[in-house]
């Protein structure tokens, strides 16, 4: 199939290599890096597949080893980050290539972080919150290249990381400002084999992290801008990739809108997430779909604050109808993705809601919604789920 998505090189938030075809040039992307021995983390279904080995093909011929580590969950921990670190270690590695979905490519950038750090302290040290990511010694954080093949967490743009602690269940934010990758390689070609779910889901975490950004309270005109483009993007493209995923064109489209999901939320998130993080450990579902079904709730709780924002955002997309137009859009999104209709449907169970409602309101992705989040409307909101 022809396509006519060009070529381009972008600096924004940070070197960006897009394009079809671009994996070829992973190995040069290592030498600018200063990376001589890149251990490749990806995840256990895509370590056996042909776009993985063509990967480590480009590093082999370049003398840069076929050096994998693959043992990620779908929500991976700290056990993960320990075996790829003892990987890491015992392989004399100088770099990491984060190579997947936001799993290996969350658990690759934590490898890369902890390696090299002393051993008393612990990645939950460095936590999102204050200024905990100076604890940790930026000299002894190891490059890294991010390479996606799903179209949405955005992670490969992103200064963080999401790490589920398994005695707790609760996923955690790990940040530092050398957690940005030091070259991202977005080849949509990359993206064509993904499952049909995963299509769905990744792109509906694209869609859902515009929408929170778009909507919350802060200031930040960039990624106000970046927010509603990106939510143009999935609109039309995400239908035309799920039909049809060789749709090269419109992979590349959602390629760019789920960078630029995680480049607009640095406005901030919301209930969509503050939802969605706490299912996820505790009922491993995927991230991208639990967004999905928590999303029309959501919209509807938010939609005092936040009408007169999205009427505008319905106007920019070409949906008649303002706010009931905008939430009829997303309803016809999720049928056509086979988005599971409520929390029910992906398994949660009632009498888990007050547990959730309490990590709900635990995570940092609270502060970003356009309605303070209380314990009595989050319980609603769960209940409005179910």
């Amino acid at each position: 199939m022809t396509h006519h998505v060009p070529n381009r090189n972008w600096s924004y938030p940070t070197a960006i290599k897009f394009g079809v075809g671009r994996i070829a040039e992973l190995a040069e992307h290592c030498a600018a890096s200063g990376i001589t021995k890149p251990l490749l983390v990806t995840d256990k279904a895509l370590a056996s597949l042909p776009i993985t080995s063509a990967a480590l093909d480009v590093l082999a011929a370049a003398g840069l080893g076929r050096a994998v580590f693959s043992e990620v969950d779908p929500n991976p921990n700290e056990g993960n980050m320990a075996a790829g670190i003892a990987v890491y270690t015992a392989g004399g590695h100088d770099g990491v290539i984060c190579f997947g979905g936001g799993s290996a490519l969350d658990l690759g950038k934590m490898i890369a972080l902890m390696a090299g750090q002393r051993a008393d302290l612990s990645v939950w040290d460095l936590e999102d919150i204050d200024d905990w990511y100076t604890r940790a010694d930026a000299s002894k954080i190891a490059p890294i290249i991010a390479v996606p093949t799903t179209a949405g967490t955005g992670s490969e743009v992103g200064r963080a990381g999401v790490l589920t602690n398994s005695v707790t269940h609760k996923k955690k934010i790990i940040f530092h400002p050398k957690l940005m990758p030091v070259v991202t390689i977005c080849d949509p070609a990359l993206t064509v084999g993904m499952p049909k779910f995963i299509t769905a889901g990744t792109g509906m975490d694209a869609l859902a992290h515009c929408l929170e950004a778009y909507c919350s309270p802060f200031y930040h005109p960039m990624s106000q801008g970046i927010a509603l483009e990106g939510m143009r993007l999935v609109f039309e493209n995400l239908p035309k990739v799920y039909a049809n995923p060789n749709d090269l064109d419109a992979r590349a489209h959602m390629m760019s809108a789920a960078a630029m999901g995680a480049v607009a939320f640095q406005k901030g998130l919301g209930a969509i997430h503050s939802l969605s993080h706490p299912i996820g450990a505790v009922y491993n579902t995927h991230h991208g779909t639990t967004n999905a079904v928590v999303m029309p709730m959501v919209l509807d709780m938010n939609r005092p604050a936040i009408e007169d924002r999205i009427n505008a955002a319905a106007a920019y997309l070409g949906i008649a109808g303002g706010f009931d137009g905008f939430r009829a859009a997303i309803m016809g999104l999720r049928e056509t993705l086979a988005i599971p209709a409520n929390l029910t449907a992906m398994g949660v169970k009632p009498e888990d809601l007050d547990q959730l409602t309490e990590m709900a309101l635990e995570d940092p992705s609270c502060g970003g919604n356009p309605i303070e989040m209380t314990r009595e409307n989050t319980r609603a909101l769960f209940d409005a789920c179910m």
